[in-house]
């Protein structure tokens, strides 16, 4: 959870589907720091899934770290952006939130959850001086997506025909959170054009 103002990062590991027990983590970390300015949450499945092969465990488990997860960190990023007077939350969504993929079920219902989760709380914290986005990233080339083997096959479908590098989605994550601004409530596809097709 970065401190965007200050520049000074704050890393806490944890579950982020136990609140209480990432409460203790996050609170201790901040003890005697500067006031924190941005949360961002990163943390994310994506397992494949399919009417004929999801069943309830992977349900639990998508939407508890993908949707019960950012929940939890919105709370408890919140309280500390209300007690320093106002900052940016960032969470993560998919394009496929917009534009489902095959055998992307669960992951796809779950992202649109935080897509409109995001709408909603940008409303909700408007009024605290808290802005809400979103970033709906379509392929990053990352170890995590490599290792999936279907990346190489998806880049022939995306316009610019290559997935985006780890640096273009942290720029953005910067942009959003380090000067929040006059945008709230919006989830930016980051998608190589992907969402135009």
């Amino acid at each position: 959870m970065p401190q965007a103002a200050s520049s000074v990062f704050s890393p806490v590991v944890g579950d982020i589907t136990d609140e209480a027990a990432l409460t203790a983590r996050i609170d201790a970390a901040l003890d005697g720091k500067p006031p924190l300015r941005a949360v961002i949450n990163a943390a994310g499945i994506f397992p494949t899934s399919s009417l004929e092969t999801y069943s309830e465990a992977l349900y639990r488990r998508i939407f508890d770290i993908n949707v019960l997860g950012s929940l939890n960190i919105a709370r408890i990023g919140t309280r500390h952006l209300k007690a320093a007077g106002g900052g940016a939350i960032v969470f993560f969504a998919s394009v496929d939130a917009f534009t489902v993929s095959k055998n992307q079920l669960l992951y796809s219902a779950s992202k649109a959850a935080v897509v409109s989760m995001t709408r909603s709380l940008a409303i909700e914290l408007a009024d605290h001086h808290i802005v809400v986005n979103a970033l709906a990233p379509g392929w990053v080339d990352t170890e995590g997506t490599r290792a999936g083997g279907r990346i190489d096959a998806a880049v022939a479908s995306i316009p610019l025909k290559r997935a985006a590098r780890v640096e273009e989605i942290a720029d953005w994550v910067w942009q959003l959170s380090a000067k929040p601004g006059y945008v709230t409530g919006e989830s930016l596809c980051i998608a190589g054009g992907v969402f135009m097709r």
